[in-house]
């Protein structure tokens, strides 16, 4: 690799720190070129990408910005840096990947300039879906409005009833 092909490197790393809320540290020491592309693929599948650079490239890539300098710790070894917008989706594909493949393993993540440790991306990927959460919460905020109108029909019903009591009651 030349120097310009490290210096677009380093930009390109700069831009996607800079253009996803969410980056996973990922060690892949023994992973095969197969199983690599599968990763690949399925985190592409998930709207994420991963980037393979040398750890003194990454370094280099987070030096002035915020959300990358939480991870600077973690740049050793043989590591990959995968940039996502949707932090439990691809947080669950990564650790599910873990759990098949064991030369994976997902070191930390940088959440909108905030550092998440394994046990901690763990629980994110434990999370439902957005689709689900917000199913959830739509049945939370209609469950008063349910309950209420059940409780004006129930009233209309008891009245009903009453009064035909009544009448049954004077004949």
């Amino acid at each position: 690799m030349n120097r310009q092909e490290k210096t677009a490197l380093i930009e390109s790393l700069k831009t996607d720190f800079s253009a996803h809320p969410t980056s996973f540290v990922v060690g892949f020491k023994g992973l095969s070129v197969s199983e690599a592309q599968q990763l690949r693929r399925t985190l592409h599948k998930n709207g994420a990408k991963l980037k393979v650079a040398k750890a003194r490239l990454m370094k280099l890539a987070v030096k002035d910005n915020e959300k990358g300098e939480v991870l600077i710790p973690f740049f050793k070894n043989q590591i990959a840096l995968v940039f996502a917008q949707e932090a439990p989706e691809v947080a669950k594909v990564l650790t599910d990947f873990a759990k098949e493949h064991k030369a994976l393993s997902v070191l930390a993540a940088s959440f909108e300039s905030q550092l998440l440790e394994t046990a901690a991306i763990t629980k994110i990927a434990s999370l439902p879906s957005r689709e689900v959460l917000l199913a959830q919460l739509c049945a939370v905020l209609q469950a008063p409005m349910t309950k209420f109108v059940r409780v004006l029909g129930a009233t209309k019903h008891r009245l009903i009833w009453t009064l035909e009591n009544v009448a049954k009651n004077k004949q």
